[in-house]
């Protein structure tokens, strides 16, 4: 049998499935109620979303009823429901061809929808022929264009359509939608695992699902974040951990050491200096806000560690610790020696509350107070 990866397979049926544009779900199906459905639809946002979905799902309630016809919607295989990629077919000769056929009322449906995938790939021409057409639409006739980049959709194009805006799905939100795939899975996963890659997907959940395919076809039944780290490459949690745990204790050598260990795993310079630069982000938010703070997004054993290893350092540090790694990082990028600053990089977080400490010595009583 051949595959099907978890994206297609776990991709929203209706509206009540629609993970995090829920306010777009509800409003598009308030509109099917109260008769209040325009001609034309704009969808914008980024990769992995929901909207091609939303799209689907929208055809869907408006045309279906059968589950044969529900399904052929949903895979994009309807007579009625025109799917159409404008990243391969930017030509106004594809226009035109949709226009010629838009005349004809649907073979069993209410309505003809099309659906305009990366519609601002389309050409000026293109967009030219599909105006004509969106101007006076005929009565049977709905458009849904989906576009990652909207500022290349002409206002003209735009003025047409009512626009929805899919936003990136919170981390928290695509970490609960990834456990419920692996229990259907009849898999188990660390909680640390779903964040890991909820995060990675920055905001996606398509992204996120593929690099869960990619984990699973380890073949695995507990999957671990320590599985993902070794599939990506990336710095193991517990060193970077075992790193920041040696700089507040202001132990360089121990820093050193945990820092070589990663190097020697082959993590790059960049990637351990990002890897820190993230935790300590994590720190300062957490030393700043409180332990419960909503700013980040870790799982609850990871945020009661990160609660303790906080409380060893304030939040100005912290915020110095930060600029120094992106300072680093950014001069490691054209450097000869990444390693030597990466090293330099370590002892300066080791010695920071030392360096703090002299230079309150070296002024004043009074300006002393006012550094501090």
């Amino acid at each position: 049998m051949t595959y099907t990866v978890l994206a297609r397979r776990y991709r929203s049926q209706d509206f009540d499935e629609v993970v995090g544009q829920e306010a777009v779900a509800r409003t598009l199906r308030n509109a099917i109620e109260a008769g209040r459905v325009a001609h034309a639809y704009l969808f914008c946002g980024t990769r992995g979303v929901g909207k091609t979905s939303m799209a689907r799902i929208f055809a869907k309630a408006l045309n279906g009823g059968s589950p044969e016809v529900d399904a052929a919607i949903m895979q994009g295989k309807d007579t009625d429901v025109i799917e159409i990629d404008a990243a391969s077919n930017t030509g106004v000769d594809s226009v035109r061809e949709l226009i010629a056929n838009a005349a004809y009322r649907p073979l069993r449906g209410k309505h003809k929808v099309y659906i305009i995938d990366e519609v601002h790939m389309l050409s000026t021409s293109a967009f030219n022929a599909l105006l004509k057409t969106m101007e006076e639409p005929p009565e049977h006739v709905k458009f849904i264009l989906c576009t990652t980049d909207p500022q290349k959709v002409p206002p003209t194009i735009q003025s047409r359509c009512q626009r929805f805006d899919f936003r990136a799905i919170p981390t928290s939100r695509i970490a609960e939608h990834l456990k419920h795939v692996v229990q259907k899975e009849k898999l188990s996963a660390e909680p640390e695992l779903l964040f890991q890659i909820a995060k990675l997907g920055n905001g996606s959940m398509r992204d996120s699902l593929s690099l869960l395919d990619r984990v699973m076809a380890t073949g695995e039944k507990k999957l671990t974040a320590r599985l993902l780290e070794e599939l990506v490459g990336l710095p193991p949690h517990e060193i970077v951990g075992a790193v920041l745990d040696a700089v507040a204790d202001g132990n360089a050598k121990a820093a050193l050491e945990h820092t070589d260990d990663l190097i020697s795993r082959g993590i790059s310079v960049e990637q351990v200096i990002e890897a820190l630069s993230e935790r300590l982000r994590d720190l300062m938010l957490i030393a700043a806000c409180g332990g419960d703070t909503r700013l980040i997004e870790l799982s609850d054993e990871a945020r009661s560690s990160e609660q303790t290893r906080a409380s060893k350092f304030d939040a100005a540090g912290l915020v110095h610790m930060i600029a120094l790694c992106d300072s680093v990082l950014r001069s490691a990028r054209s450097s000869a020696a990444p390693r030597t600053l990466l090293d330099a990089l370590i002892v300066r977080l080791a010695m920071t509350e030392k360096l703090a400490d002299v230079t309150a010595l070296a002024l004043p009583a009074g300006e002393a107070s006012k550094k501090r």
